[in-house]
């Protein structure tokens, strides 16, 4: 056997061994729990929570979200999202309790211990369905002629009811809004998530992600129809969803952003969620300069993170690169791990395509390297650590040195380097990294922080 086929060999074996693995693992219903205590908060002496308002202060996140997902009945009463894709988008609110009857004050001091006992469970305690926008297309035949909306400016295409469609935004607006005015922070985190997701992982995930960044502003889960059933027929289902959900996360994103009191919308994908995201904000961003206008300001885009990103490095060529989308937003990162056997597996399936979360430093060339180290808003960040979470795939919420760098880019919009309070390692020729003991205590961070959360 030639060295080659050996390899070939192995790599099967392995992939074999991540299947079974991933078949025993579909069918365990483990509990979720509230992710590590992120390093920054164990070590600081600066408190994030201090300034959380009272009405916050419980051990409940309520996060709003859309999806376009079917609804199921529950034999115990109340509604959940499956898998199964719905033409119009539903939205409304879905409280997540963590742990049960916690205190905030036991809640704050084990969410700056780095060990916790026993471990905060998260659980979907109620979903509560506000409305449905109008389903698109409302017919498979044109009804009548184009319609701009008012609110979002949006032009239909004639076959969708305007008057349901802006009665929808309004009262989505009027939801946001309420939520906002809890807030000081009047900022939008959108979590759009990836793979084989139920409804439930999206609104846990972006809970948990939410009360880390300090409870500011308003967690939104986006969770399209993921999860359909059987490995290889549920990862091609997954993946004709991901294209599928696309005109609808363009359409919502237009209605965050068109509600009068946002500020702000920061966007954390993750997985087969960043090609649809990456996907909508394209799209968008062709359709609003080609009307001379900036897609960062009406999209009000602050912060965009790709997360294990599972995109063909050549249509994100195609995708990002080409019309320069890593420039719209106000700071762009992309989180990136060699330790991702899920990219691995999906590498093996989409028949050895190298998808982006694998990106390595020996793929650029120095004066490449030179140049994106050199940004204080675009940063390609590897994630260099020795527990990266569920097949080294969630490490942006599961491995607390990640979650940290998340938190210093997201609450405080830190740039990179020790001088500004975000101490990145650096390699020669290598791209920005964070290691197990990340971040390094300084006074710089120290301030950083200080400075940031005094001004808010």
């Amino acid at each position: 056997m030639t060295d080659r086929n050996s390899k070939n060999s192995r790599r099967f074996r392995s992939l074999a061994g991540l299947l079974l693995i991933a078949i025993l693992l579909s069918g365990c219903g483990s509990a979720t729990i509230l992710m590590p205590t992120p390093n920054v908060y164990a070590r600081a002496t600066s408190n994030p929570f201090e300034d959380v308002p009272p009405a916050l202060q419980n051990n409940h996140v309520d996060v709003m979200y859309l999806t376009d997902r079917v609804t199921e009945g529950k034999p115990e009463g109340g509604i959940e999202y499956g898998y199964k894709r719905s033409r119009a988008v539903a939205y409304g609110v879905a409280t997540v309790d963590i742990g049960k009857n916690v205190s905030w004050d036991e809640l704050v001091k084990a969410s700056r211990s780095p060990i916790r006992l026993p471990n905060l469970i998260l659980t979907v305690s109620n979903i509560t369905e506000w409305g449905r926008f109008p389903s698109t297309p409302r017919s498979l035949i044109q009804l009548q002629a184009p319609t701009t909306l008012p609110t979002t400016g949006l032009t239909l295409a004639g076959d969708i009811n305007d008057e349901a469609q802006v009665a929808a935004e309004e009262a989505f607006h009027k939801e946001l809004s309420a939520r906002l005015a809890l807030s000081p922070v009047k900022e939008v985190y959108l979590f759009v998530h990836g793979y084989a997701n139920t409804f439930d992982d999206s609104v846990e995930t972006i809970a948990g992600v939410w009360h880390f960044l300090g409870r500011r502003g308003v967690p939104i889960a986006y969770s399209w129809p993921a999860g359909g059933k059987g490995l290889l027929r549920g990862y091609t289902y997954d993946t004709e969803s991901s294209e599928f959900t696309v005109s609808h996360l363009e359409q919502m994103l237009r209605v965050i952003a068109s509600c009068p009191d946002v500020k702000k919308v920061n966007i954390i994908c993750h997985s087969r969620g960043t090609d649809t995201t990456v996907t909508a904000l394209r799209e968008l961003h062709l359709e609003i300069t080609a009307s001379g206008h900036s897609t960062r300001e009406v999209l009000k885009l602050g912060t965009l993170v790709l997360a294990a990103p599972d995109i063909d490095l050549d249509v994100v060529i195609q995708k990002i690169l080409t019309v320069r989308l890593g420039q719209v937003p106000e700071r762009f990162t992309m989180y990136v791990c060699s330790g991702d056997k899920a990219l691995g597996l999906s590498e093996w399936l989409f028949g050895g395509i190298i998808r982006l979360g694998e990106l390595k430093a020996t793929m650029f060339s120095p004066a490449e390297l030179k140049v994106l180290r050199s940004s204080k808003t675009n940063q390609i960040v590897n994630a260099d650590v020795t527990n990266p979470g569920d097949f080294g795939h969630n490490y942006f919420h599961a491995n607390p040195a990640v979650s940290s760098d998340l938190v210093l880019l997201m609450r405080y919009h830190l740039p990179p380097g020790d001088e500004y309070g975000r101490p990145l390692l650096t390699k020669e020729n290598g791209f920005w990294a964070v290691d197990d003991a990340y971040p390094k205590q300084s006074k710089e961070l120290e301030s950083a922080i200080i400075d940031k959360d005094l001004n808010k």
